[in-house]
């Protein structure tokens, strides 16, 4: 049985955002995963299911900072504008292969980053999210 029902994946990569897909499914991890290459379209599926299915707002999102067109940074600070009842249910994980402690810093310090992790996602990651982190 699944620990999640709905999980996001943001990222450019489209090989990575299969074998996310695939470790989060071999690990019984999710119900449902949806990919995205691009962080415009995960925020317009994200503000659609606000208006029409707040039910379905995922409960956890993984993203991806460093992509063409809107970055993981920008899509933060659009995250935010969505309603605070939606997104204080949702675990934003950013999932990454910058090793600029910068971004890593920043990244855990801002209150909507439940944590940061290094690619590729394992299945102890995993692992480590479901034994640390709850949505409140």
């Amino acid at each position: 049985m699944s620990k999640y029902q709905k999980v996001f994946l943001i990222d450019d990569d489209e090989i990575h955002n299969f074998l996310c897909e695939s470790v989060i499914r071999n690990h019984q991890f999710a119900s449902s995963v949806s990919s995205f290459l691009w962080a415009e379209e995960a925020l317009e599926a994200l503000t659609k299911i606000t208006e029409q299915d707040p039910a379905g707002f995922p409960e956890i999102i993984f993203l991806d900072i460093n992509m063409p067109g809107m970055d993981g940074w920008e899509f933060i600070e659009e995250y935010k504008k969505l309603p605070n009842e939606l997104t204080q249910n949702c675990l934003l994980f950013v999932l990454s292969s910058a090793v600029d402690k910068n971004d890593i810093t920043h990244a855990r310090n801002l209150s909507e980053v439940s944590d940061f992790f290094s690619k590729p996602l394992t299945t102890d990651i995993l692992n480590i999210i479901s034994e640390h982190y709850t949505a409140t």
